[in-house]
């Protein structure tokens, strides 16, 4: 930072991973109510993705730095901050709305999404539960009013979202159903708490659901982290006055069985975390510190790159989410100091 510059990674226009560089730009200047944070580790989401591609559309800077997450160190603040210099901090809802992204050795953030890192957590563990984390407590609590008692099912429980619902909505007292693709991401979805996993690949989807509902009752929060939900047989296992989640699928045009769905007194409710205002997120980051101290949040980090290499790791997140070809089950994380 001596210089005025920092290394980041960046793209002047929208398209594929190959549109994104890196280099040096310079290091930004935090306003009023910002601070400046050295970034220790930084998180890829989906979301990034559909922002590079252009299938999101937000004003961006250019050049413009993706990225949402960061955990790192304070390095500046103003006179009237309430971090101090060497604070160690999480936060996401960067790089969107016309704020710069994350992929960078610096970034400037206003506080009001900053969050301490507890004591024996570390900047990995931070960064890959940020957004994840945020967007499932909103849909769990927010959104979805979960009660200790009641059953949930949430589609792929060893992914980055499903994971986080998983671990959450154990700690409140539910019981939690979910799906994987392999023994072995089903042995991940169990050791994260869930009760009940059904493996799609290998088992018969509609018989292992009324098996375990049998045992379990009708399901009464069904968080859909797929982007082709399937309603037709969701609908018939779900309680009186049960809810669905919904938090992806933007191009997903799905059959409605409406009279399945109002017989039932039952509520679709759709959300995106970035819309969620400032207080809201910090509630769920107050929420989610206290189980990363306690040890009952472990988000889960399966591959890292460094800024160079952030066009591969755009790759890899669009092979797992757009085209289901990979079989990572935890997330990506780019480290400015490297691998």
């Amino acid at each position: 930072m001596s210089d005025g510059r920092m290394r980041a990674a960046f793209f002047t226009e929208t398209g594929p991973p190959e549109v994104i560089r890196s280099g040096f730009l310079p290091t930004p200047v935090p306003g009023p109510t910002e601070v400046l944070v050295r970034v220790e580790a930084a998180g890829l989401n989906p979301i990034d993705t559909y922002i590079r591609a252009g299938s999101v559309r937000f004003p961006l800077p250019i050049p413009y730095i993706p990225g949402c997450d960061l955990a790192g160190t304070v390095v500046a603040t103003g006179p009237e901050s309430v971090f101090k210099v060497g604070d160690r901090v999480w936060g996401s809802n960067q790089g969107l709305f016309g704020r710069q992204g994350t992929f960078a050795e610096y970034c400037a953030v206003d506080e009001r999404w900053l969050y301490h890192i507890p004591a024996g957590v570390s900047a990995r563990e931070a960064a890959a539960g940020a957004l994840v984390g945020i967007t499932a407590h909103l849909g769990l609590f927010l959104h979805g009013g979960l009660q200790a008692g009641e059953t949930v099912f949430v589609n792929g429980g060893s992914g980055g979202v499903g994971s986080a619902v998983v671990q959450l909505a154990k700690a409140t007292g539910a019981v939690v159903i979910t799906t994987a693709g392999s023994p072995e991401k089903a042995e991940l979805c169990r050791q994260s708490g869930a009760d009940h996993v059904i493996l799609y690949r290998e088992q018969n989807i509609d018989h292992r659901f009324t098996e375990i509902t049998a045992q379990t009752g009708p399901i009464h929060l069904w968080f859909e982290t797929l982007r082709m939900p399937t309603l037709d047989r969701s609908i018939p296992l779900m309680a009186m006055r049960g809810r669905f989640i919904f938090m992806a699928g933007r191009d997903s045009r799905p059959e409605f069985p409406l009279g399945p769905f109002y017989v039932r007194d039952l509520r679709a409710i759709g959300f995106a975390m970035f819309n969620a205002s400032a207080t809201e997120q910090k509630r769920a980051a107050e929420y989610l510190n206290i189980m990363l101290a306690d040890g009952r949040f472990k988000p889960s980090v399966s591959a890292e790159f460094s800024i160079e290499n952030t066009a591969q790791a755009h790759l890899l997140q669009e092979l797992k989410t757009v085209r289901n070809e990979s079989s990572l089950h935890g997330k990506i994380l780019i480290l400015p100091e490297g691998t």
